[in-house]
């Protein structure tokens, strides 16, 4: 059971996701110190800390109906992605694009035959003039 367990977690796919957990815990308060810090410049602008009031409405003396909250959780949201692909998927795509032209100028370089494959050529040559 063990050695399962560890075969399992030696796999790539495992530790990518346990360095991924890890990072993205680290990079949480990074992104909302971000949304604090947009939020509080949208509040500025409305005069509102975040959209939770907006478009508040009761029905029949009810506790309020807050719209606004969808409003406050998309913004979050959007303020999460960009920061997400600017900060990660930007410079993880530039990385891979070195890395394929990288790749591809080693693949370019034709290969110098042997000198076994080219005494080996020269016999075959060599023997088809002959025939």
């Amino acid at each position: 059971m063990i050695q399962g367990f560890k075969e399992f977690i030696s796999k790539g796919n495992a530790l990518d996701l346990a360095v991924a957990v890890i990072i993205g815990a680290a990079f949480t308060p990074i992104v909302t110190a971000i949304t604090d810090v947009i939020m509080g410049i949208i509040g500025a602008v409305i005069g509102q800390p975040n959209f939770d009031s907006v478009l508040q409405f009761t029905i029949n003396g009810s506790d309020p109906i807050q719209p606004g909250t969808i409003i406050t959780a998309v913004v979050n949201f959007l303020l999460v992605a960009a920061a997400v692909y600017f900060a990660i998927v930007v410079p993880m795509n530039k990385i891979k694009a070195t890395t394929a032209k990288k790749e591809e100028a080693v693949e370019e370089t034709p290969a110098v035959p042997s000198t076994e494959e080219q005494l080996l050529t020269e016999i075959r040559d060599l023997l088809a003039n002959k025939n």
